[in-house]
């Protein structure tokens, strides 16, 4: 088989999707052949933590061929057994609160993969244009600069910043089903997700099987939820709710982060009212208690000398705090900041790693600070948010002056000594890597 034979049958899945909006596919798992699940196994992490059945990837490499083979087989003959996923948890928030996320075995992410390689040209050509999360040429960058545009061009207006209440947890399988057979009919591909769904969750030695939900970390779960969420919330908002309103209206959704953008405050009350309704009718709740109607409006220009925005308020949204502020040249414009939470948060993680990494020689120390470093910057750093980018490299040097002073139990370091180590090994500078002014929107 030619190289771009993969490619090529992808095409041709969006080609016939384009012309056929309407029709529910039948003949689908007949493209996944060796080929094509060696592509999956290319595309699927290799340095992921293994499943229950403790496999790595180096391991199930060292006989790929007979692997992937024997995989197709089952796939194909409908005796593939989707084994249980591994229960882990991943902090949340600056708390003690957890997020739970499933890890499945590294075979199954391989499977997972493949089935996702024929569902994703499907619905691309479905999905509307402000989803933005796990999507092909679709990055976090470009929905929170949609979001920016569109509040400068409206002026902001009011904002519902929503909040599924554990939507991966609470996913309804029937209802996720019937929206995949719109499209989907191949007996193959429905039974494999529908294994997915179906299949364990190991922990602490048992193993339980939960009705609801997807698990987070599977490498088909991001795919279900877009197909979920675009038709309980961005099909719904674009043809049914849009076209009612007096005012302006848009939405910008990333994977279950959604904000919903209003000109009028009585399109966003009316919208508001209706949205728990929406959500119980597909088996999810909105969580009460952060899902919030915000004022975002433009300052006027009578208000241009005050220090601070009377008429507005803030809100979250992918990790940055929105609100109203000054330009350099004093006009009013929409700045984004590190939220406070994830702030906190990633200067926690640096802590604890100066405490317990602080007695490794200085050049390691630097090196794996400088790294971290310049990961924030390639997240947050973006137009506006320089002087919290520069508080975090000055608190960042501040704990590895503290852990430094604690390697012994003779005098602390000096703040003069600190400084000198610095000009041997400096950490990167403070840089905006993300411009507003020159992103393509």
């Amino acid at each position: 088989m030619e190289p771009d034979d993969v490619s090529t049958k992808q095409r041709r899945i969006a080609e016939l999707a384009r012309i056929h909006p309407e029709v529910s596919f039948t003949s689908l798992a007949y493209h996944i052949d060796l080929r094509w699940l060696h592509e999956a196994y290319q595309l699927t992490r290799k340095d992921g933590a293994v499943g229950v059945d403790g496999q790595s990837a180096e391991e199930y490499a060292k006989d790929l061929g007979a692997n992937l083979r024997n995989l197709l087989e089952q796939a194909k003959a409908g005796t593939y057994f989707a084994p249980p996923v591994r229960r882990a948890y991943i902090p949340k928030g600056t708390g003690t609160e957890t997020r739970p996320i499933g890890i499945p075995s590294f075979e199954d992410k391989v499977l997972q993969r493949a089935v996702t390689m024929i569902l994703e040209p499907l619905y691309e050509t479905e999905f509307l244009d402000c989803s933005y999360g796990f999507r092909p040429g679709k990055s976090t960058f470009q929905a929170l600069d949609a979001l920016w545009k569109g509040l400068m061009e409206m002026g902001g207006g009011w904002i519902i910043d929503l909040d599924i209440r554990k939507f991966f947890d609470t996913l309804d399988h029937s209802h996720l089903r019937e929206i995949l057979k719109s499209r989907v009919c191949d007996g193959v591909l429905l039974r494999l997700i529908g294994k997915w769904l179906n299949a364990g969750v190991l922990e602490e030695g048992e193993v339980s099987y939960p009705e609801r939900g997807t698990p987070q970390g599977g490498v088909v779960s991001p795919m279900l939820s877009n197909i979920y969420l675009h038709t309980v919330l961005d099909k719904w908002f674009a043809q049914e709710v849009r076209p009612r309103l007096k005012g302006q209206a848009f939405e910008i959704r990333f994977a279950d982060d959604a904000v919903l953008v209003f000109a009028q405050k009585e399109d966003a009350e009316r919208v508001m009212a209706v949205l728990s309704k929406r959500f119980e009718k597909y088996g999810l709740t909105i969580n009460p208690e952060k899902t919030r109607m915000v004022q975002f409006s433009r300052p006027l220009k009578g208000e241009s000398e005050t220090k601070e925005p009377p008429r507005s308020d803030k809100f979250n949204f992918l990790g940055f705090t929105h609100y109203w502020g000054r330009s350099r040249k004093g006009a009013w414009v929409v700045m984004r900041k590190t939220e406070a939470s994830r702030f906190t948060r990633a200067l926690k993680k640096v802590m604890d790693w100066c405490k317990r990494h602080r007695h490794q020689p200085l050049e390691e120390q630097q090196r794996a600070l400088a790294a971290k470093l310049r990961g924030h910057y390639s997240y947050y750093g973006i137009t506006g948010n320089g002087r919290c980018l520069q508080n975090f490299r000055y608190q960042v040097n501040r704990i590895w002056h503290k852990w430094l002073s604690r390697r012994s139990r003779g005098q602390p370091m000096t703040w003069e000594r600190f400084n000198a180590l610095l000009s041997r090994y400096p950490l990167p500078p403070a840089r905006v890597v993300h411009s507003c002014y020159t992103a393509n929107l």
